[in-house]
């Protein structure tokens, strides 16, 4: 017969475990590595920006945890016209807006608050958007602003969007982070009062954890949304972001448990971080891209012969043992092999520092001639050590008779100088974000993404014409042809040298549950929690 203090606790417990926030009954510290520009994701492309906003917002669907196919989640199902090009979203009844100290809602999630995050981005003459003028780059990066026609309500809680021509990634898309779903109430809330920028600082959405308050270069803090659509993903009463820009007080602030979840260990630690007992480390084969984009509007970067001499004097074995330190595959493409639709035919021009010099002499560059190499300051996935790569990539250019001077910015002002083009060169990568060739193709070279997350500026119309018509066509195979025509022909241009794909270790505490490592490089916590 059962003791009746333990029957009584244990019905207790069953009470508790049908409740909301049964699991929330604790905090987690995720040691990130820099400090976000905002959280109006469809501003930013960067993880950093991503990772920041990832647990206030929704979207229409989400990706699966730990994969690549995109599901419901403000919207419940989709409806696809025959021809492809009508979308009719079925909206998540009961979702509630966040209750901050700046914003109250009155009423629920509906389609208003589809059609204002959708039509501020379409319409430059959105109210919002001249009162609050800003750039949304994967928007237009992948053409969306040309090819979403409309999109409105039949009633609230069924929006249409139509499209001007059949987009075979629109779902995979409308899954990213810039697809974050704001409140239309808030909005108008922000015009009243004069305060259009505060939607960028002071964000309010419908996600697993509500924004409380953030301070740059150390910490932002988030609570426990009571009210979430979804209570199985609202395991923790708080989330903090702790951060860290250098990889080695991040690494001393896991083994201490002053964090639970840490990013991007340097290569060095990784053995050490395994045999901890107090620790996970999850090992993934890396969805990215290391690597040079050579800016074609500097001179004299727009000569094809100066980029492929730069191309064949860099010395990516040595770059690799030294920067990757056995966790990172050489590149080739401009893409990495886990892509379906990757052209494996494709090589490298061999490593020749005296071609090299041919190629610049050739091309009229004298030797002592002066460029600057961007590197980031921060450590990325693709990326463990950019000071090292920009280094040793000095030294290999210097072979060849060019003066390289290192640049760095804080991470925001980086990225926000080199979508402007003010680099000769710089180093930069990528990790999909959405499992379709198109994010990779057409995201970071197409005309359309230049001022986005093209960082070579270049514009080829033949290639252009491969990758939208590639968008166009829902057949695999058909697709997989065009996509590999494109990358021949950006392998001959040499915009890029692609270095390297990294192998992604996730370090974090053997306390943490539920944590999964997305392919795509994103960091959520929803559905995750800590051991007792």
């Amino acid at each position: 017969m059962r003791n009746p203090l333990v029957l009584s606790v244990l019905l207790s417990a069953g009470v508790l475990a049908g409740s909301p926030l049964a699991n929330a009954a604790n905090s987690l510290v995720f040691c990130s590595e820099g400090s976000p520009a905002g959280f109006d994701t469809a501003q930013y492309t960067t993880a950093t920006d991503n990772d920041a906003a990832e647990p206030i917002y929704n979207r229409l669907a989400e990706f699966e945890k730990g994969g690549t196919a995109a599901g419901p989640a403000l919207a419940t199902r989709w409806d696809i016209s025959e021809d492809g090009l009508t979308y009719t979203f079925h909206l998540r009844d009961g979702v509630k807006f966040h209750t901050t100290k700046w914003f109250t809602p009155t009423r629920n999630f509906n389609a208003d608050d589809v059609l204002f995050t959708f039509n501020r981005m379409l319409n430059p003459e959105h109210p919002f958007r001249k009162a609050y003028p800003t750039e949304f780059p994967y928007f237009t990066g992948m053409s969306l602003d040309k090819n979403i026609a409309s999109v409105e309500k039949t009633d609230p809680m069924t929006v249409v969007m139509k499209l001007n021509s059949v987009d075979a990634a629109f779902i995979q898309n409308l899954a990213m982070s810039f697809a974050a779903i704001l409140s239309a109430e808030y909005a108008d809330q922000l015009l009243k009062t004069g305060k259009p920028s505060d939607i960028n600082q002071k964000p309010v959405g419908t996600g697993p954890y509500v924004f409380q308050r953030y301070q740059k270069d150390s910490n932002i803090r988030y609570a426990a949304n009571k009210d979430y659509w979804d209570p199985s993903q609202v395991k923790l009463d708080n989330l903090i972001f702790s951060i860290n820009v250098d990889a080695s007080a991040r690494m001393q602030k896991l083994r201490k448990n002053e964090c639970q979840v840490s990013l991007s260990p340097r290569p060095a630690d990784v053995a050490a971080l395994k045999a901890d007992p107090k620790l996970q480390v999850i090992e993934k084969p890396g969805f990215n891209l290391g690597y040079i984009a050579y800016n074609v509007q500097h001179k004299p970067f727009d000569q094809l012969q100066v980029r492929q001499a730069l191309d064949m004097a860099v010395n990516k074995d040595e770059i690799l043992k030294a920067v990757y330190q056995g966790a990172g595959q050489k590149a080739v493409n401009a893409m990495p092999p886990t892509q379906w639709s990757y052209d494996e035919t494709i090589v490298d021009a061999p490593y020749n520092p005296e071609k090299a010099k041919e190629l610049l002499k050739a091309a009229g560059v004298k030797e002592g001639t002066e460029i600057t190499l961007w590197a980031m300051p921060v450590q990325r996935p693709y990326n463990p050590n950019a000071k090292l790569m920009a280094e040793m990539l000095q030294s290999d250019w210097g072979k060849v008779g060019l003066k390289v001077k290192i640049v760095s910015y804080e991470w925001g002002e980086y990225i926000k100088r080199t979508k402007n083009g003010e680099h000769d060169i710089s180093l930069i990568g990528w990790t999909g974000d959405n499992g379709d060739p198109d994010n990779w193709l057409g995201t970071l070279y197409s005309c359309d993404a230049i001022g986005g997350n093209n960082y070579s500026m270049w514009c080829d119309k033949d290639y252009d014409a491969l990758v939208k018509k590639a968008k166009t066509v829902t057949d695999r195979d058909q697709r997989t042809v065009l996509y590999k025509q494109a990358q021949q022909l950006l392998k001959q241009q040499v915009p890029i040298t692609p270095i390297a794909h990294s192998t992604v270790n996730q370090p974090l505490s053997a306390k943490v549950e539920g944590f999964k490592v997305s392919p795509f490089g994103r960091n959520a916590f929803s559905g995750v929690s800590l051991k007792d």
